[in-house]
Parts: structure tokens; C-alpha cells; sequence
């Protein structure tokens, strides 16, 4: 099941925002995954990511190193432009 984006907020650990994409077959999760790629050197905006063969784990942080550094309107633009990666990818 897909998942939004999830808000995690401090004092949990350092506030980002989670999300796990799940796809149909590992062509899907690799055609997303360079699709990440290029957004992601477009932007020069890298989240972490962890994968399988059908699914995705995403975290976007702040940009700024600060510690007390909180998710603002830049993630969450960034957040969209990976959802925008989804258009006409078969989801699980």
C-alpha cells in the first residue's frame, strides 16, 4: 500500500519527511528510481533512500545542517516533485 508523506517531528529525531512507495514489478521500481536520479541531480537535492525489489523508502530532511532545523516549503516542494515522478508507473 502506498503511503503519503509522512511528517516526522522532533523529538522523535531530526523532523524530515517519510513516505514508501510500493510498485508493481522491479522495472517500475527502477524506472523510479532513475527518474529520482535525474530529478535528484537536477535539483542537487538528494533524499535517503532505501529499496527492494517492489518498493521504495524515502526521507527528505532539511537542507539546512542546522540541528533544530524544521521541514519548510522548500521539502515540501520537493516532496511533490517526487510525486510528480509517479505519473504513469504501475503502483502495488
Amino acid at each position: 500500500m502506498n503511503q503519503p508523506w509522512t511528517p516526522r517531528p522532533k523529538p522523535e529525531k531530526a523532523e524530515r519527511l517519510e513516505r514508501r512507495i510500493e510498485f508493481a514489478d522491479y522495472a517500475t521500481t527502477r524506472d523510479f528510481l532513475e527518474r529520482l536520479n535525474t530529478l535528484s541531480e537536477d535539483t542537487q537535492r538528494f533524499p535517503d533512500i532505501s529499496f527492494g525489489r517492489t518498493y521504495v523508502n524515502l526521507t527528505v530532511r532539511p537542507e539546512s545542517t542546522e540541528a533544530d532545523a524544521l521541514i519548510g516549503p522548500e521539502e515540501e516542494a520537493f516532496a511533490g516533485q517526487i510525486d510528480g515522478l509517479l505519473d504513469g508507473l504501475a503502483l502495488g
